[in-house]
């Protein structure tokens, strides 16, 4: 039963806009509680309650725990929530920063404990290459990919995802795996079978469909994705992309869109979220522009196609 309505469903703002240094050059890590409240408070003008602790504006796993502190103070104090830290770019099979990755993942489990935050997502994607850094939009030039067909790797991945599995529940935490092109979460098959071998009950994926369907190649329907993946899903990510195909020529084009005119129907995607037992939070993100408004325009959207009470 749905404990949520479209007035009352979490829906966090990303803070995807939000850069990990000042103007002054001073890394958000070490920022005071009064900056930290600044940025937070752009979000809260944005018309949010919720907020999504996005990694790439701060780390709250390398946090020390009097800082930890100020950080779940300064969230209560502008009158937010935070209902998951989302780690990017941080995978646990990361042929060069894996360990290193997989200690954070602790440490970011740990603080979304001692914050109060019920839920972490982790995902297999890997940090920018050059290359990718180097053009307009970043998905229109191939990254890392894991290595397809690798059953140690694949059992690598498993292996530690479950272990950090164990530890969240240890502290009561859920997590929530993110998909991400060429990464064993790259699509429907692969995440429902990486979760399945997984097999811990605290958690789910986040189906995040706009990392799939920005790719400039053919791709699964977004019908076919969410049939398979929602049922599984205890967070979500969503944004929209526009996407033209010239089946003559094979050229793909995609760019960022608004959640109500883009190339996914999020109208039919909730109604078979909700078919299933969604109830988790949404997380609104948006690449480009004023990507806080356009977060906030989405956020809108949701309230306006999400169920008006509770339904069994």
């Amino acid at each position: 039963m749905l404990t949520h309505t479209a007035e009352t469903w979490p829906i966090a703002a990303a803070l995807l806009q939000f850069p990990n240094t000042g103007p002054d050059g001073v890394s958000t890590q070490d920022q005071t509680s009064d900056q930290w409240a600044q940025s937070l408070q752009e979000v809260v003008d944005a018309g949010f309650t919720e907020v999504d602790l996005t990694d790439g504006w701060l780390r709250p796993g390398d946090l020390a725990p009097a800082r930890l502190e100020e950080l779940r103070a300064t969230i209560a104090k502008v009158g937010l929530t935070a209902p998951a830290i989302s780690a990017i770019r941080r995978s646990v099979i990361d042929p060069v920063d894996g360990d290193d990755n997989l200690a954070y993942s602790h440490r970011t489990i740990d603080a979304a404990a001692a914050l109060g935050v019920p839920l972490v997502s982790f995902g297999l994607h890997r940090p920018l290459t050059p290359e990718q850094q180097a053009v307009l939009w970043f998905w229109t030039v191939p990254g890392p990919q894991d290595p397809a067909g690798d059953k140690e790797m694949w059992h690598k991945a498993v292996t530690r995802l479950r272990e950090l599995a164990d530890h969240a529940a240890s502290v009561g935490v859920e997590l929530s795996l993110e998909m991400y092109e060429d990464t064993y979460l790259g699509t429907a098959d692969s995440a429902v079978a990486l979760l399945t071998d997984i097999e811990r009950d605290n958690v789910g994926l986040n189906p995040d469909l706009g990392n799939l369907i920005r790719m400039q190649r053919p791709i699964e329907s977004w019908e076919s994705m969410v049939t398979k993946t929602l049922p599984h899903a205890n967070y979500w990510h969503v944004k929209s992309y526009y996407r033209v195909e010239d089946p003559a020529s094979g050229t793909v084009l995609t760019s960022p869109a608004p959640m109500e005119s883009g190339f996914v129907s999020y109208r039919q995607a909730v109604k078979i979220a909700l078919a299933h037992g969604f109830n988790g939070a949404f997380c609104v993100e948006h690449y480009g522009g004023d990507g806080l408004s356009v977060s906030a325009a989405n956020r809108e959207y949701l309230r306006r196609i999400l169920p008006s009470g509770p339904a069994a």
